[in-house]
């Protein structure tokens, strides 16, 4: 079982399934005690006991059962795939329901995974806040999405699309683009 420590000072955001730290880096960078829970880093999100009191939760599961941009693999990949991604966002959304806290999203690009969450609360493109590319992807959650915009170009187009293949592809695809973040964090403190 993955533990935290209960006691801090500052507000606590907990961020889920985020390998790079990208998507709660505005957060740390503003003095906020962020607690990175990711199996890259050691730490299941479906085995983490209550954290104590959180003010915010980011959760990003993976997307390889969900994201539209992998449909031809998912036959093939079979029900256990959507089981085993399922388990991931429904542990991220447990900690929801038991932290309770003042916000919370958990984001994965365009797909399926509404089918099992409903329709998503919010979408956006990495071009609105600054990053020079396209990826349409979806929020749930309960936060404010009144985000400051900073659009520019889609100069580099979909550059997720273009990246080669190799054992990073995945990790590449999955980081949380550095102005959307910013964006998110300046919307919801």
């Amino acid at each position: 079982m993955t533990t935290i420590p209960l006691l801090t000072r500052a507000r606590v955001i907990l961020s889920l399934c985020d390998y790079t730290g990208e998507w709660s880096r505005p957060y740390a960078e503003a003095g906020y005690d962020v607690r990175q829970i990711d199996l890259g880093h050691g730490q299941d999100v479906r085995l983490l006991a209550w954290p104590g009191i959180v003010h915010g939760i980011l959760a990003a599961p993976p997307c390889t059962q969900f994201a539209g941009s992998g449909a031809r693999w998912w036959e093939a990949k079979g029900e256990g795939a959507i089981v085993e991604g399922l388990s991931v966002v429904d542990a991220s959304l447990r900690l929801v329901a038991v932290c309770r806290p003042r916000w919370w999203a958990l984001e994965n690009p365009v797909g399926r995974l509404d089918r099992w969450i409903g329709p998503p609360t919010f979408t956006f493109q990495p071009c609105w806040y600054g990053d020079p590319y396209t990826k349409k992807t979806h929020l749930w959650g309960q936060f404010n999405t009144n985000l400051p915009r900073r659009p520019v170009e889609p100069t580099e187009g979909s550059k997720m699309h273009k990246l080669p293949p190799s054992p990073n592809r995945q990790r590449l695809r999955s980081v949380t683009p550095a102005g959307f973040a910013q964006a998110f964090m300046e919307a919801n403190p």
